[in-house]
């Protein structure tokens, strides 16, 4: 049994899929938990679903594409909270289903903004008061299989997903002598909101279930686990890992 009692995690992008999956683990497992999000009736839903669960948790509006706003909700996270142990960067958005060749430098960026700069953004002020707090913690990036399988057509995100594994990597080595593990989960087809034009698709449903071992997508209750075991403070030596699950996709 893992237990996250008096200990406190960011989610961001915690108010559905994936993110909410973890959170709902989290709060199983004793944790409280700052949920941020852009849009407040999702936050304010996911609040109340982590509470009935038992757990402490608050809602803050946030763009993980600003830096502004990422300091501002990590300090005031831990201001109302009065620590943080850690931090699922996990906010992202899709790419723009173009090629490679009708890609503009713009749409390129825009993806970047979020799925890899607000992944540094949200980890470097998550680190800064976990150095500052001495007691380590967990930092946790969250990836996609678009970084193993390659991502044609959306090219801007397999290159961000890529990217964030190489950062979590880094900071493992460079934030281990603080007791702060940094891994990264790389998810594999999951019913959620992002992907929902991917699932709704018959053609391309049926192609990725065809590959997938276990023969579905998953659902984001199943991350709770996974989202526990990698806030658990009792894990002291694993890190700068990336964390498949995909049903093995990426090993068929």
């Amino acid at each position: 049994m893992i237990d996250l009692s008096g200990k406190v995690f960011v989610v961001t992008g915690g108010n559905g899929g994936i993110g909410l999956g973890m959170a709902e683990g989290i709060a199983a497992s004793g944790g409280s938990l700052a949920i941020w999000g852009r849009n407040e009736t999702k936050n304010a839903a996911a609040v109340e679903k982590l509470r009935v669960l038992g757990a402490e948790a608050r809602a803050y509006v946030c763009d993980v594409g600003d830096e502004q706003q990422i300091v501002e909700s990590m300090t005031r996270s831990r201001d109302d909270f009065g620590r943080i142990d850690g931090c699922f960067a996990n906010a992202g958005r899709g790419g723009f289903g173009k090629t490679f060749l009708e890609t503009s430098l713009a749409e390129w960026r825009e993806v970047m903004r979020i799925n890899l700069d607000g992944v540094f953004l949200t980890l470097r002020e998550a680190g800064r008061h976990l150095v500052d707090q001495g007691e380590g913690g967990s930092l946790v990036a969250v990836s996609s299989t678009s970084a193993i399988h390659g991502a044609a057509g959306n090219d801007a995100y397999g290159a961000a997903k890529t990217a964030v594994n190489g950062l979590v990597r880094s900071l493992a080595v460079g934030l281990a002598r603080y007791r702060i593990r940094v891994n990264s989960l790389v998810p594999g087809w999951t019913i959620t909101d992002l992907a929902s034009g991917g699932y709704e698709n018959d053609i391309f449903r049926d192609a990725t279930v065809k590959r997938t071992p276990v023969r579905r997508w998953a659902e984001p209750n199943e991350f709770k686990e996974i989202g526990a075991f990698l806030a658990d403070p009792t894990i002291t030596y694993h890190t700068g890992q990336e964390v498949v699950v995909d049903g093995g996709y990426t090993v068929f």
